[in-house]
């Protein structure tokens, strides 16, 4: 199962620079808010600003887990030479090589990896026994955003 994940955008496109370049500005801003994690989502705003790449819907998200979110992303180590990495290297995806079972979500309002853009590679070069799935008001986080639906979507793949 992969719920939006990195690396689609058609061969030639270098967009993904400028994604990239914004998840290591997210990262730098996740650090400079952790000191201040509880307050700043205490608040309706401070929860909206904090999840607005990540979900369409928070209001049902509790306030310690995006308080623990927002610490994990802070306190990331790797964040930082994952992204240099990929802006040296690329991506480098062998679909050919993938023989299991495969499902590939995507919200179709996913703020953080842009619709359709960043999915096209996926879309178009990945084996035809792969599944895909497009949630229509959804953001990056299906989890978050629409927690028993997308436990119904890995359960029913993982049920075959």
């Amino acid at each position: 199962m992969a719920l939006a994940p990195a690396g689609g955008w058609a061969r030639g496109d270098e967009s993904y620079k400028d994604t990239l370049s914004f998840q290591s500005a997210l990262h730098d801003l996740a650090k400079t808010g952790a000191p201040h994690a509880e307050a700043v989502l205490a608040t309706v705003e401070g929860r909206r600003r904090a999840t607005r790449y990540i979900v369409t819907n928070f209001e049902h998200i509790p306030i310690e887990l995006l308080v623990h979110q927002m610490l994990g992303v802070a306190s990331c180590t790797a964040a930082l030479a994952l992204i240099d990495n990929a802006l040296r290297q690329g991506w480098s995806v062998n679909a050919d090589k993938i023989t299991c079972p495969v499902r590939i979500v995507w919200g179709t309002d996913d703020k953080l990896l842009p619709w359709p853009a960043a999915a096209a590679r996926f879309r178009n070069d990945w084996p035809p026994h792969a599944d895909w799935i497009e949630l229509e008001g959804v953001g990056h986080c299906p989890q978050l955003d629409i927690p028993r639906e997308t436990a119904q979507l890995i359960l029913g793949l993982t049920s075959r």
